[in-house]
């Protein structure tokens, strides 16, 4: 397996790093003098074409449109491979490669993923609630309404900004109609729920304080409403004609893992790590049943005040944790991040997966709520580089965030944090498992080697204790989402197996320099460096550049 590894870092190295000097274009070989300074100018002119022009007030994705704006991105593609980046602090070459990467995404879109043809689900509008990842899981468009950014009831330069995106719901679910002519045939199907589901979001907005106050924003709504149903109408009506596949294919998935989201992996690698992190997940929980075999079990809230004493003595428990243990420096904002989705008591029938955990013990969960510490860090104290300041496009984040909250589920109960209650370390298995099953199922997906729903089968079947058979919706979801976001299924197993082998260098340089190892650090510089792909913080942090050197012959 590591053998293995090792081939694919250094093919995928070898495969990017010749991106980086030569293309396609003309002259672009040809290196020219450049700051840092030019590389921030050319991220702002990179991210205001990124936005589409819009077309009757929606974001214009009409195939005519993207064709007549190529050549202007070709420019700007071409403006930054020109770039001579020798002389650059890490970090500095870094953020180019952040922009590379960027620009590699709109490529692949373009010529592979097609979202806005493909995928149905790109036209959701409504968003209720914020992501617990810097932006939306999944291809999004430009034009969202992110209802949870605005209070209610709408002040008057707040309200004319609300009425503006919710009538653009309609031209953009107009305009759907003619752009959707793919022919991923599960794509399509799935995408319809999502889409039904906008109709009663929009019915929601209407009872919020003050709307039904605004007749001109009624009549936005009630017409979104009706735009939508259309659509998901119009939907209903092309679906038995769609019989393509969803999945890109093995190549192309390869291809968009190393070239857009920094991942130095195959499609193959993914499977082999996943496969055996599935049954590491097994083993280790069999064995900790059985260490356990004589304590007693330990039983899930049964009521709300169960559940609220449980919650409250959990939270203080992570904080404390956190703090005097000193695993990272804990910011005054964290705990009223992670006291913000602490989560509400659920019926034991109504559980799903999480929630079952949660009502046992909502630690493991809690751990992977770093998810909240980080956009916290985000709102609080911003990046000062440009480039990492907001979300990284296209879900470029994704073995950061989902690896690292991945990863501190083990990483904080191998540090200690279920000292007093061993039985908790059952749950932290089973969330691997069930994380390397929907993985391991998405990829099998994406090869098109299995329909969603029997990727799904994997998901279910290989979950430890029966928890993904609990509820249905949650586990369409997310094959759906990973069918939409390649990558996105394997990231939180990938980017834990990332993470710690940053981990691993980070504390072996520290030996070697006869320096103390210190958790604190290593989680307080992984806290600095911002949401980017956690191959490249491995290089800032450590100064590790290996699989760079040997593309290089160096």
């Amino acid at each position: 397996m590591r053998l293995s590894l090792s081939i694919s870092i250094f093919l995928f190295s070898l495969l990017f790093l010749n991106c980086e000097n030569k293309t396609e274009t003309a002259g672009v070989e040809i290196k020219s003098s450049a700051s840092y300074a030019d590389l921030e100018a050319l991220f702002l002119a990179w991210r205001e074409f990124e936005k589409p022009p819009l077309l009757e007030g929606a974001p214009d994705y009409r195939k005519a449109t993207f064709e007549k704006r190529m050549p202007d991105f070709q420019t700007l593609q071409t403006k930054l491979l020109r770039m001579d980046t020798s002389g650059w602090s890490i970090s500095e070459q870094v953020d180019w490669r952040i922009v590379r990467a960027e620009m590699n995404g709109f490529d692949f879109n373009y010529r592979i993923l097609k979202p806005w043809e493909r995928d149905p689900a790109f036209y959701k509008s409504i968003w209720m609630e914020r992501s617990d990842v810097p932006a939306h899981e999944g291809p999004t468009h430009h034009g969202v309404v992110e209802v949870w950014q605005y209070s209610f009831p709408l002040e008057a330069a707040k309200g004319e900004e609300f009425l503006e995106k919710i009538r653009a719901v309609s031209s953009l679910n107009t305009q759907a109609k003619e752009n959707l002519t793919g022919n991923a045939k599960e794509l399509w199907a799935a995408g319809i729920p999502t889409i039904s589901q906008q109709v009663q979001d929009l019915k929601e907005i209407l009872e919020f304080p003050g709307v039904k106050d605004n007749p001109e924003l009624v009549q936005a709504i009630q017409d979104a409403m009706g735009s939508t149903e259309d659509l998901v109408k119009w939907l209903e009506e092309e679906a038995p004609k769609k019989d393509g596949p969803s999945g890109i294919g093995k190549e192309n998935y390869t291809w968009y893992l190393q070239n857009v989201h920094w991942v130095p992996l195959t499609w193959e690698d993914e499977v082999m790590i996943l496969k055996r992190e599935l049954a590491r997940a097994w083993n280790s929980l069999k064995l900790e049943e059985h260490q356990n075999r004589n304590l007693p079990p330990l039983e899930a809230a049964d009521s709300p005040e169960e559940f609220e004493q449980l919650t409250e003595k959990s939270i203080q428990k992570m904080m404390d944790f956190l703090e005097k243990e000193e695993i990272l420096t804990v910011k005054d904002y964290f705990e009223p991040a992670l006291r913000a989705h602490r989560g509400s008591f659920v019926p034991k029938e109504k559980r799903n997966f999480f929630y079952i955990g949660m009502h046992i013990d909502p630690l493991p969960l809690y751990s992977h709520f770093y998810h909240w510490f980080e956009l916290a860090i985000m709102d609080n104290e911003p990046h000062k580089s440009h480039i990492r300041r907001g979300p990284l496009l296209y879900n470029i984040f994704d073995s950061r965030n989902e690896g690292t909250a991945t990863a501190v589920e083990e990483m904080f109960m191998d540090a200690g944090l279920y000292a007093d209650s061993p039985r908790s370390r059952e749950i932290v298995y089973i969330m691997i498992a069930q994380r390397a099953a929907r993985g391991l199922g998405s990829l099998y997906a994406q090869a098109n080697e299995m329909t969603m729903v029997e990727a799904g089968g994997i998901h279910s079947n290989y979950t430890p204790r029966g928890w993904m058979k609990t509820e249905k919706e949650l586990l369409l979801f997310e094959q759906h989402l990973y069918m939409r976001q390649p990558g996105y299924g394997s990231s939180y197993i990938t980017g834990k197996y990332l993470l710690e082998n940053a981990l691993a260098d980070f504390a072996r340089i520290k030996e070697e320099k006869g320096e103390e190892f210190r958790l604190r650090d290593f989680f307080d510089q992984l806290n600095g460096i911002g949401s980017i792909p956690i191959a490249l913080g491995h290089w800032e942090m450590t100064g590790v550049d290996s699989f760079l050197k040997n593309s290089k012959n160096e």
